[in-house]
């Protein structure tokens, strides 16, 4: 991809200086790979077309045309994530699996984001989501190290990969760095929009006239709070409200979800759940997001029959995906996402 100004991506000269950090993800994926083997994992190759590409309101995806032999065209989508894929494997008596597949997601482009990009993606059925705390921090050292670096590095922010993971909830982040009181805001899954509105004016944070609870959420959490995550040590952002429990089944106290994410040098890096699998309450939370879709972008997308069907034969479940290339970004100390991929999109 080259920007204004920039030879493209596969000029030899400047192929040859992305070279280097092409070869240290490649060892990267490697070392990943060789690792989950270890622990009895088995690699799937998960289908990139799907009758839906997930259903959360600000997810975006690539639609196409699906012509049977009968010649009707029919909707079909890049899938943002092979969720409701590998979750049907789970279904099907899989216990553990891992993809490491090629994702796509429309609107997203920057230093930290790609139209297209690989996506690490593993489940362990049977087990507490905990343990993805566990997964998270080796895959750290296992970049740095397979990279040859010391620390994780971006924007001049530095994180030591061999620490174990600092473990902060949601809840106990806005208060300190936003001085923000969330779970008052929050009744079991019911949210007060007004609430979080005064606590957040009230603290001088901006807002939108029309910002509803979940786009103030994700206002100061942008704003106020991920800037500080993953400051000399990886961290850990734990049980998300329930309100914004996604795929998530709810933790002990009601108002939240096992739900966490990982962050490193201030850059988010997986997102994880305690997986839902009540078929009844997935379908309730996903025709809400779509609700809210169609509201704010006047779109929605179909749901998932068949997940929704396979949710009532899943077992309990625990699984995580992150963002390899952010990963490897940040192994190498690379400036943005497009130098650690080998085929960057062009824009």
């Amino acid at each position: 991809m080259a920007r204004t100004g920039e030879t493209p991506w596969w000029d030899r000269d400047r192929h040859a200086g992305r070279r280097p950090l092409l070869l240290a993800r490649n060892r990267i994926q490697a070392a990943i790979r060789d690792w989950l083997g270890a622990r009895d994992f088995l690699e799937i190759d998960p289908a990139a077309l799907a009758v839906s590409p997930g259903n959360e309101a600000h997810l975006h995806g690539f639609e196409t045309r699906q012509i049977g032999n009968d010649g009707v065209p029919r909707a079909m989508y890049l899938h943002t994530s092979p969720e409701f894929a590998m979750k049907k494997l789970l279904a099907a008596g899989e216990a553990r699996i891992f993809s490491l597949s090629h994702v796509w997601r429309n609107r997203e482009r920057g230093p930290l984001h790609s139209p297209e990009f690989t996506m690490l993606e593993w489940y362990r059925a049977g087990e507490d989501y905990r343990q993805l705390f566990e997964d998270c921090a080796a895959f750290l050292g296992l970049a740095a190290e397979a990279a040859g670096a010391e620390r994780l590095q971006f924007r001049g922010i530095t994180c030591d990969p061999s620490a174990t993971p600092e473990v902060v909830t949601v809840a106990e982040a806005f208060a300190e760095f936003a001085g923000i009181d969330l779970l008052a805001t929050c009744d079991g899954a019911e949210t007060d929009a007004e609430a979080l509105r005064a606590q957040a004016v009230a603290r001088g944070i901006r807002l939108g006239a029309d910002d509803g609870w979940s786009d103030m959420l994700s206002r100061i959490l942008v704003e106020k709070v991920e800037p500080h995550l993953g400051h000399g040590r990886p961290l850990i952002l734990d049980r998300y409200p329930a309100a914004e429990a996604a795929l998530a089944r709810p933790a002990a106290d009601p108002r939240e979800a096992e739900r966490f994410e990982l962050y490193a040098c201030g850059v988010e890096l997986a997102n994880g759940f305690g997986e839902l699998t009540d078929p009844t309450e997935q379908r309730r939370r996903f025709l809400m997001e779509m609700d809210e879709k169609s509201r704010v972008y006047g779109e929605r997308y179909p749901l998932d029959e068949d997940f929704l069907a396979a949710l009532a034969s899943m077992p309990p479940a625990s699984g995580c995906a992150l963002g390899f290339d952010r990963l490897v970004m940040l192994a190498t100390g690379a400036p943005r996402l497009d130098e650690v991929i080998w085929t960057p999109v062009a824009p």
